[in-house]
């Protein structure tokens, strides 16, 4: 089952967590770390997104970040 739309509230920062499926690992090697940073930078600009704080985990990322819209 999907979990709830999140409550968004603009200027807040919310606690973001990406996982692999049933705890897969999701980067194998500092290229993927490399790409998804580029990505998550790149999706961020465009959404006009502030990332504050993350930790890429082998198989999860925690993010820290703040919309501006919703």
């Amino acid at each position: 089952m999907a979990r709830l739309k999140r409550l968004f509230i603009p200027e807040v920062p919310q606690h973001l967590i990406v996982r692999g499926n049933d705890r897969q690992v999701i980067f194998t090697a500092d290229a993927d770390r490399y790409y998804f940073m580029g990505c998550l930078q790149a999706v961020a600009a465009v959404n006009e997104m502030a990332i504050h704080s993350y930790v890429l985990m082998s198989n999860h990322v925690h993010l820290l970040a703040t919309g501006a819209s919703p």
